[in-house]
């Protein structure tokens, strides 16, 4: 995989470009812990994760017959949007967006995350100079950005081959199989290296893996 290559990288935000794994298990947790349902590790969190949300809380024993998803969801975010700027980027990110902005090519976001916040935390973090897109959808409940990317795609205008995608959940793949992205899993975020590997992509253990260090 050479990025040099490439046109243009379709980034993901959370658990690629932003470490907020540990929250994000944290607020399940206390989720889990305050309705009497078992907690997670972190090996159990990257296991059972996954896209759309609602069908990973489920799997967790959350019973929607008796609270409603938009609830637990709501929950969560409140918590999460509380404590966001807790989170820092992924060691070796700035790097690489620098390089892959030397060699001319062009760099976007495309991310399961409200827009609002996503605008806000891109900000924050000092990286909007890096991206020509920022992505995201127009609501908190994280179900998915397929949509999103066949849109993007479409304005893009990119033939097979000129785009790559990089993620850290299947459902990442998923996107760049479905818009005609190649895609790079980054394997420290919120799924295993063992789940990203059996969708017979690239994976990297993370990011620094990519800049060769």
């Amino acid at each position: 995989m050479k990025i040099e290559n490439y046109k243009h990288i379709i980034w993901d935000w959370n658990g690629t470009i932003i470490n907020d794994v540990d929250l994000s298990m944290e607020l399940i947790n206390e989720l889990l812990s305050a309705r009497g349902l078992k907690t997670l590790t972190i090996e159990e969190y990257r296991e059972v994760f996954t896209i759309p949300v609602k069908n990973y809380y489920a799997k967790l024993g959350f019973d929607f017959s008796k609270e409603s998803f938009e609830i637990v969801g709501k929950e969560w975010m409140d918590g999460y949007e509380s404590r966001k700027f807790e989170c820092g980027i992924y060691e070796g990110i700035t790097d690489l967006l620098d390089k892959i902005n030397r060699l001319g090519i062009g760099q976007s976001i495309l991310s399961a995350y409200s827009q609002h916040t996503l605008d806000e935390m891109v900000e924050h973090h000092g990286l909007k100079k890096y991206f020509t897109h920022v992505v995201g959808l127009d609501n908190i409940y994280a179900a998915s950005k397929l949509h999103l990317g066949k849109d993007f795609m479409k304005r893009l205008g990119n033939g097979k081959g000129e785009t790559l995608l990089i993620g850290d959940t299947e459902h990442d793949h998923e996107v760049a199989m479905e818009i005609g992205a190649d895609c790079v899993l980054i394997a420290n975020g919120h799924q295993s290296k063992d789940k990203l590997e059996k969708l017979g992509c690239v994976v990297y253990a993370n990011l620094n893996s990519i800049l060769g260090r």
